[in-house]
């Protein structure tokens, strides 16, 4: 089952192919087709994650960061393989 993420990167709309054995989240997929190294980002969500009860203040850190990194709009799309 094909899979693509819609985004905008600095308002510029964009579409993406996915797969899991690639990336381990839709965001690293964005990131790495827009050449956005990571590597300080996930340090502190790992520690944010390590330091926090719940889910939400992680989720909460990835909105702001990606938004401050220029993307908005990030969307996960199932393509549903066509009955005949």
């Amino acid at each position: 089952m094909a899979t693509r993420i819609t985004y905008k990167f600095k308002n510029q709309a964009k579409e993406i192919n996915f797969a899991y054995d690639k990336y381990h989240d839709i965001y690293e997929a964005v990131a790495a087709a827009e050449g956005v190294d990571l590597t300080r980002y996930l340090m502190m969500e790992q520690q944010i994650a390590m330091t926090s009860k719940g889910s939400s203040a992680v989720k909460d850190f990835r909105a702001k960061e990606f938004a401050r990194f220029g993307f908005s709009d990030i969307y996960y799309h199932k393509d549903e393989p066509k009955k005949s």
